[in-house]
């Protein structure tokens, strides 16, 4: 029996939410980009006068007319137009989508559903390179992950030295699993908010900054409760500790670059220093999605730029000159012996991508496919039978970001103090879900009534200003 919300869906009539300036300003500037970039390797292209890239450059140039002309329609309020048959998974199921928004007098851009519209546009963006022969394997997005990857260096650097101090405490944390517990705790809110400002909570964990955490643990927190809306990172652990068929833990993996570097560093955490998980599986998008999610080329090609001396610039002068940071040599060392170990692990199969690393964009993999389309995660037994079997034997799957938590609640105008457990509808009992979101977009549940309240009132953005976090739970 079909699960229907006694609410409806965000959409962008209203002209006060987050949908609203999306259509407006979000998708249209994302569109631009495509086409500036087009246009630059497009010229680039044009002083070689070979068949191939001239065929190259005159495919771009009908690429770049169709976006343009996506835009224009998009900023018109016109009709989503059908996507076209390419031979990769769900035209049908997208066309049929708008089939029945027609019906229903809401198949425009600014009448549509908004997690069906943004899940439709980079589908249909796909269909656009999908078609051509020379762009088949183009990832408009490709190059501004890894520019934007190439700028967190000292952040990956510090990650890296305080996974290195861990070793010293390995023995210590194998005899305490109160320790492990605090040190869990800081790897949650490290892999939830996912940026450098707040990798400082996180660094020189020492035996004693361990017993400290420990004994002023709530103080040490307070200063991110006030956005950190929900924490059941306790619940979580209790999972953890329980296990799976597998001892397995699957990551439902967001953006690439450093949150991706966040994720390897909570897997390797969990492999490395816990006795409770024998195995991580990390689950990617098959095509180009939301600009920065990881596909499998960008989780192929992470490990060998971590291990590229020249991938990061040296580490900044105030991380080399602090007396708590070793020397920069030191530094690069902790790095790359940690990501050498991350190596071992993919070679050996304790980490693992859900599909081949070399599936190709766009190719269809029964256990990838079901995450770029357009349903809420409640239907993945009925729409991706395939993935749900398989997360059914994990001990714990780990939700990363913001669209995964609306796939999760349907991106429905839930009240903000609704459950968690009613939001995510008949997912709940599927598997242990755990949910790290910094919220940007208007969807929250499982928040206190008189705090949503409180904050709705002071006139704060804080739905979707990305200031705000939920660790949430179910089971």
């Amino acid at each position: 029996m079909a699960f229907n919300p006694p609410y409806a869906p965000y959409d962008p009539t209203d002209k006060s939410g987050f949908s609203y300036e999306t259509v407006v300003k979000r998708w249209p500037i994302i569109l631009t980009g495509i086409i500036d970039h087009l246009y630059s390797l497009n010229h680039e292209l044009s002083t070689d006068t070979s068949t191939d890239a001239q065929d190259k450059v005159e495919e771009g140039k009908a690429v770049i007319g169709k976006i343009s002309a996506l835009k224009y329609h998009m900023g018109r309020d016109h009709p989503l137009e059908k996507i076209p048959e390419d031979g990769e998974p769900h035209v049908d199921v997208y066309n049929a989508g708008l089939d029945d928004l027609e019906k229903q007098g809401k198949n425009t851009w600014f009448t549509t559903p908004w997690l069906f519209a943004e899940c439709y546009l980079y589908r249909l963006l796909r269909s656009y390179f999908s078609t051509t022969k020379h762009w088949k394997q183009f990832d408009p997005f490709y190059k501004q992950k890894l520019d934007t990857f190439k700028k967190s260096g000292d952040a990956c650097y510090q990650l890296a030295t305080t996974m290195a101090e861990f070793e010293s405490e390995k023995d210590v944390l194998a005899s305490d699993p109160d320790k492990l517990k605090v040190v869990f705790g800081e790897m949650v809110q490290m892999c939830l908010w996912g940026n450098a400002t707040d990798l400082s909570l996180l660094t020189h964990l020492s035996h004693d900054d361990i017993q400290k955490l420990q004994s002023v643990g709530k103080d040490a927190h307070a200063a991110r409760k006030d956005y950190l809306l929900r924490d059941d990172g306790d619940k979580a652990w209790k999972a953890l500790k329980k296990g799976g068929q597998e001892g397995r833990v699957d990551f439902v993996l967001d953006n690439a670059g450093f949150e991706l570097f966040t994720d390897f560093v909570f897997a390797d955490f969990l492999l490395t220093y816990t006795p409770y998980v024998k195995k991580v599986v990390f689950h990617p998008k098959m095509i180009p999605w939301f600009v920065s999610d990881v596909t499998p080329p960008d989780f192929a090609a992470t490990i060998p730029a971590l291990l590229d001396p020249s991938f990061f610039p040296d580490p900044s002068s105030s991380l080399s000159s602090s007396t708590a940071t070793p020397a920069s040599p030191q530094l690069k060392e902790n790095l790359k012996t940690m990501v050498t170990r991350w190596q071992s692990y993919i070679n050996s199969g304790v980490f693992a991508l859900s599909v081949p690393e070399d599936r190709k964009l766009g190719e269809k993999d029964e256990k990838a496919d079901f995450w770029t389309g357009p349903w809420p995660y409640w239907e993945m037994k009925m729409k991706g039978a395939a993935v749900w079997e398989r997360l059914r034997g994990s001990g714990l799957v780990v939700f990363k970001g913001d669209l995964n938590y609306r796939k999760l609640t349907g991106d429905i105008r839930w009240p903000a103090h609704t459950t968690f457990e009613e939001a995510i509808g008949p997912l709940v009992g599927s598997f242990p879900i755990l949910s790290l979101r910094t919220s940007k977009a208007d969807v929250v549940v499982g928040v206190d009534k008189e705090v949503a309240q409180r904050l709705d009132e002071s006139g704060e953005k804080w739905r979707v200003n990305g200031k705000y976090a939920l660790i949430s739970f179910a089971s």
